[in-house]
């Protein structure tokens, strides 16, 4: 967030904002560009950050988590993104898994997962679309079949992020397809201690190379009936009740990388000169940077807006989608304009804007497409 607006932060959330933004340019951003090509697993980068409480942010501190407010997260993981969008998408998956267990989870759950996900011992991966089923959480397909004391999975999950090095995943599976939505329930899977569980590939991806993304097969995947997350049947509902905060959070990471982009686009307009001064000097360029800086700053506004309502436990559903979709479509055309400023060689991986375009496009697909985000606006409507 931009010091101007920081008046509008509290003494605390500043304090979390800034000590994500230090951890990160100093951690997180100088290896970037170097797991972008390799795709490598940041396992020295995540140690440092848990070190710090960043990945159990979401978690009350009787179990070891920091147990911070919606908005001192993602005003974390907006600062994170500005350092690495696939590596905020990592932790805020992390973060979920975290929050969920916190919330559904019955005392000996919490107990033996929570500690575990905020120090990073575990890893955490949401299992939820499946390679026909993306948005549409209410056609999948996954099977989980009662068997005395244990549920027994089989399905394909699809795109699942830190799926291929979790340590604890929540899956979605059917277990009363008579039962339509209420048939669907949450179990935790120990990917380690289960030979059922099976990384079928890690994907190629355009962008967020620091976020590996799996696809899962779930083998006649045993998972004992003491593994269920909140009431059978009640899978799908908590599903959907946590949408708004994941997408408010993908707003956060959106701006984020958006705000690297503008940041490298007014570096690379005041140093690169035409005409015998700075580009930033010229009309032109000087336009489309304030529109930028405009679209930036009503984009943090409103996220940071919506993650005070979540905080507030009002619900938000048209907000948060209203923030996803603005702030997810803005950061593509900031990234573009940031390109188009540095000429060829903002089409260099050398300089950084490259990046950021490739990795900010999947913020207008993951947690719900912006044709989605439009749906659930316009029905609001009345």
């Amino acid at each position: 967030m931009s010091d101007t607006s920081a008046v509008f932060l509290s003494e605390q959330e500043i304090i979390i904002r800034d000590a994500a933004r230090k951890v990160a340019a100093e951690v997180v951003a100088p290896t970037a560009a170097d797991r972008d090509r390799s795709g490598a697993w940041p396992r020295g980068e995540l140690e440092a950050v848990a070190e710090l409480g960043f990945l159990g942010m979401l978690i009350p501190e009787e179990y070891g988590g920091s147990g911070a407010s919606f908005v001192e997260y993602c005003l974390a993981i907006e600062e994170f993104a500005a350092a690495d969008t696939g590596f905020a998408t990592l932790i805020h998956v992390h973060n979920s898994v975290g929050l969920t267990v916190a919330r559904l989870g019955n005392e000996e759950q919490k107990r033996k997962y929570l500690p575990d996900l905020a120090s990073g011992k575990r890893i955490g991966a949401f299992l939820l679309s499946e390679p026909h089923a993306g948005s549409d959480t209410a056609a999948f397909r996954t099977l989980a079949r009662r068997d005395g004391d244990h549920y027994v999975i089989n399905g394909s999950k699809q795109f699942i992020s830190n799926g291929n090095e979790a340590g604890l995943g929540l899956v979605l599976a059917v277990t009363d397809k008579a039962a339509g939505k209420k048939g669907s329930s949450l179990l935790m899977v120990d990917p380690a201690q289960n030979p059922g569980y099976v990384v079928a590939r890690v994907e190629h991806k355009m962008g967020q190379r620091s976020a590996q993304v799996a696809q899962i097969q779930l083998e006649d995947c045993r998972v004992p009936v003491a593994n269920l997350l909140g009431a059978e049947g009640s899978g799908y509902r908590n599903v959907m009740g946590s949408l708004s905060e994941g997408r408010v959070a993908i707003a956060a990471v959106a701006t984020g990388t958006a705000r690297a982009a503008l940041a490298a686009a007014v570096a690379y307009a005041r140093e690169r000169e035409a005409y015998g001064a700075p580009i930033i000097n010229l009309q032109g360029v000087a336009f489309d940077l304030a529109d930028m800086a405009t679209q930036v700053e009503v984009a943090e506004q409103f996220m940071v807006h919506t993650a005070r309502l979540c905080d507030a436990d009002v619900p938000c559903a048209r907000e948060a989608s209203m923030a996803k979709l603005f702030a997810s479509e803005m950061a593509e055309k900031v990234c573009s304009d940031a390109l188009q400023i540095h000429g060829g060689y903002g089409y260099l991986n050398d300089f950084p804007v490259e990046r950021y375009c490739r990795d900010v496009r999947v913020t207008k697909i993951y947690e719900g497409t912006s044709h989605i985000q439009k749906l659930i606006i316009a029905r609001s409507l009345g």
